[in-house]
C-alpha cells in the first residue's frame, strides 16, 4: 500500500446500492413531487410522507448530500434536475424507469451471482423463461413497464428527433412502441411528419392514451401487431429503440432483415440503445445493461456500433454509422 493506492474506489463502488436505493425510496414515496409543491422543513416532509422521527433526517440530508434535494435555512427543495424529471405531474417525468428498478430489477439482480453462473433469467419469468408474456397478462405491470420505457426513450427520443435528418422522409414506424414516447416526441418536433407506434395488441389503449395528452393523435396511429410473427409496418423510417438488445443472435438478424425487406429504397433504419464502445473499456453502463439483459432475458444482450453494422450490413443495409445521442445512448443509422 502507499499513499496514492487506496480502496476508496472499491468501496465507492461496492456500497454504490446504499446511494441507488436512497434515490429509489425517494422516487417511490413520492418525495420530489412533494417538492414540487414548494420549499418545506423536515416536519412538513415528514408529516406528508409518513416518515419515522428516526429516519428522515439523515434520509433528507443523504439526498442533500448526493445532489439530489437542496436545503435553505431548514427548508428542503428539488434540484433543477430532480425538479424537471422527478416530479410526476411533468410530462417530462422519467421516473417510471426508477419505479421499475425499485419494483422488480432491484431484487432480481441479488440473484447475479447464479445468472453468471447458470446462464439463466433471475426476474419473476425465471420459471416461465418468457418475461415479457408475465408482463404483458397483468395490465398493472404492463403500464409500469410503459411507462419506464418512457423514461428511457425520453432524451435519446430528443436527440433524434435534433440528429436525424427528418426533413428528407415523411413517415416513420416505431417497432415496440411502449407508451409512445418516440412517436409523440417526433411528431410534436416536425409537423410535416406522420408515424405508428407498433406493439401488441394489449399496449393499444395505454399507447392512444398518451399519445391523445400530447396532442398528437391526428398524425399518429397504433398497429398491432407481433414483428416475430407478423409484417413490418411499411414506413420511410423504421426505429428500434432498446429492441434489440432484448434478442439473441439470430433473432437480432432476423428482424434487421425485416426491417430491410420493408424499407423502401433509400430507407432508414435506426437502431438505438446504450451501445457498448467498441473497445469494450469505457461504457460501463452498456456492458452493465448487457448484463442486466442476462437478469431479464432468455439470450438478450446489449452490442458495440461495430457489431450493429456488421449486423445491418449482411442483412443487406449498403449504408451505416453510429452517431451519439443523449447520456449513455448512441443511434446505429442504416440506409437501404
Amino acid at each position: 500500500m502507499t499513499d496514492a493506492v487506496t480502496p476508496a474506489n472499491i468501496f465507492h463502488i461496492g456500497f454504490g446500492f446504499w446511494a441507488s436505493k436512497v434515490l429509489l425510496s425517494a422516487v417511490e414515496l413520492g418525495l420530489f413531487t412533494e417538492l414540487a409543491k414548494g420549499p418545506a422543513d423536515l416536519a412538513t416532509v415528514s408529516q406528508r410522507l409518513g416518515l419515522h422521527d428516526r429516519s428522515a433526517r439523515d434520509f433528507l440530508d443523504a439526498l442533500v448530500a448526493l445532489k439530489l434535494l437542496e436545503r435553505q435555512d431548514d427548508h428542503y427543495s428539488n434540484t433543477p434536475e430532480t425538479a424537471l424529471f422527478l416530479d410526476r405531474a411533468k410530462p417530462s417525468y422519467a421516473g417510471g424507469l426508477l419505479e421499475m428498478a425499485n419494483a422488480r430489477l432491484y431484487e432480481s439482480w441479488g440473484s447475479l451471482t447464479e445468472a453468471l453462473k447458470t446462464g439463466r433469467n433471475q426476474n419473476e419469468a425465471k420459471e416461465s423463461g418468457d418475461l415479457f408474456a408475465a408482463l404483458y397478462a397483468d395490465p398493472d405491470r404492463l403500464r409500469g413497464f410503459l411507462a419506464a420505457m418512457s423514461g428511457v426513450n425520453l432524451g435519446a427520443a430528443q436527440a433524434i428527433a435534433a440528429k436525424f435528418p427528418w426533413k428528407d422522409y415523411k413517415t416513420f414506424a416505431d417497432i415496440g412502441a411502449a407508451q409512445g414516447m418516440v412517436a409523440a416526441t417526433l411528431t410534436g418536433a416536425h409537423p410535416h411528419l406522420s408515424g405508428a407506434g407498433y406493439d401488441l395488441p394489449e399496449v393499444k389503449p395505454v399507447f392512444e392514451e398518451f399519445i391523445a395528452k400530447r396532442g398528437v393523435s391526428d398524425r399518429v396511429k397504433f398497429l398491432a401487431g407481433n414483428f416475430f410473427m407478423d409484417p413490418l409496418p411499411a414506413a420511410d423510417v423504421l426505429i428500434m429503440g432498446h429492441i434489440l438488445h432484448d434478442w439473441d443472435l439470430p433473432q437480432k438478424r432476423m428482424l434487421l432483415e425485416k426491417a430491410h425487406a420493408t424499407l423502401p429504397k433509400g430507407g432508414a433504419l435506426i437502431v438505438y440503445e446504450s451501445i457498448i464502445d467498441d473497445e469494450r473499456r469505457e461504457n460501463a453502463f452498456g456492458l452493465m445493461m448487457s448484463l442486466n439483459m442476462l437478469i431479464e432475458t432468455t439470450g438478450g444482450f446489449d452490442f458495440t456500433g461495430a457489431d450493429c453494422q456488421t449486423w445491418m450490413r449482411e442483412a443487406g443495409f449498403l449504408q451505416t454509422r453510429v452517431e451519439p445521442l443523449t447520456g449513455l445512448d448512441s443511434m446505429v443509422i442504416a440506409i437501404k
